[in-house]
């Protein structure tokens, strides 16, 4: 009778492991959020590079949200990613939270997150400027880990680790009940700063049942209804930009175990033409080995001779010049001309 009660069990788990794994086998989920006309475009790229460079991924859902206003202006764009397999979900930020930049990545994760829980064991949060070159291997997380992650490109707001933390972040540990226990060194990609941890908000690979991409959008109301920091943000209009990837990295902190967390490599996330963009200590000219590269605003006013610049694979340079270069990017893209206003010249 125990064996046989020991076999049922053995079924049921793994009936539950096939449970979980998304559409057609996949066992991760893309996402990504577009705020309007401009990011919609980028998502119909990021889609169609899943499909055509994601190899044993390349059928794996991908879903996208944008406000719902833009799914009823932008009917084309929603009927491409259609055709594409993707899924698109309506996300509108609240309407309190609409003054602090990105609000509605924010809340569109952890839409994301609770769509995902018991569909997909694994969940990949991009931002719409993503592109997949090759199949993304590292986004399967191993059994102990929790969410995958890329540091900050360069220092923006964040809190050089040498140093004491500023009014600001001393506020945004306070509120978030961040330990000091949590606090580890963080290199950034493009200045070479060591920072408290600052997560890249531009690529988040999660297991949706462990709540990290909803807890960021708890966080990021406890911080943008705290009239301390609304204060500090309308002083420092940096601050209020970037105040969600702040309240990011106060919810992984407070979330997470050290161990829970695994740093993916080089080759994911990789900022093309940043140093042109923002200014780095290296060049990002080369898509060799690059699994998922960003794109950023560097398509709205490209250099004439990019494509002959960008070391890579010919195919896939030729792929990525079809559809970011020639002026086929939209311009449109609010978010990306938020970020860039505020980054460029602004690492301090």
């Amino acid at each position: 009778m125990n064996v046989r009660v020991l076999i049922l069990a053995i079924v049921l788990v793994l009936v539950a492991s096939l449970a979980c794994l998304a559409g057609d086998g996949n066992p991760v989920i893309f996402a990504a959020f577009a705020g309007d006309g401009g990011g919609l475009h980028n998502t119909r790229i990021l889609v169609e590079s899943v499909r055509s460079f994601g190899g044993g991924l390349k059928d794996a859902p991908v879903w996208i949200y944008a406000p719902g206003i833009l799914l009823k202006t932008e009917k084309e764009l929603v009927e491409d990613l259609v055709a594409l397999g993707a899924v698109v979900k309506a996300s509108d930020a609240p309407d309190e939270s609409r003054a602090f930049g990105l609000a509605g990545k924010v809340f569109a994760s952890a839409k994301a997150e609770a769509d995902a829980v018991g569909t997909a064991p694994i969940l990949v949060w991009m931002d719409d400027d993503t592109v997949v070159l090759k199949e993304p291997g590292e986004f399967i997380l191993a059994g102990g880990t929790s969410l995958g992650y890329r540091p900050v490109m360069h220092q923006n707001i964040g809190s050089l680790y040498s140093e004491k933390p500023n009014e600001f972040w001393a506020r945004v540990y306070r509120d978030l009940s961040v330990p000091g226990a949590a606090v580890f060194p963080m290199k950034t990609v493009a200045d070479g700063k060591t920072l408290r941890p600052y997560f890249n908000a531009g690529l988040l690979v999660v297991k949706p049942a462990r709540g990290i991409l909803r807890k960021w959008a708890a966080c990021f109301t406890v911080l943008y209804r705290d009239t301390v920091l609304v204060d500090m943000c309308g002083r420092d209009e940096r601050t209020r930009v970037f105040l969600h990837q702040a309240a990011l990295s106060g919810a992984i902190l407070n979330l997470l175990k050290r161990d829970e967390m695994g740093e993916l490599s080089d080759r994911y996330n990789y900022p093309i033409f940043f140093k042109e963009m923002y200014g780095a200590d290296r060049e990002f000219d080369s898509i060799d080995g690059v699994v998922t590269l960003r794109y950023d605003a560097y398509f709205q006013k490209p250099a004439p001779d990019w494509a002959e610049r960008l070391k890579g694979p010919a195919a896939t340079v030729s792929w990525l010049k079809e559809r970011l270069g020639g002026g086929r990017v939209r311009k449109e893209d609010a978010s990306t001309k938020m970020r860039f206003r505020f980054q460029h010249g602004g690492k301090g």
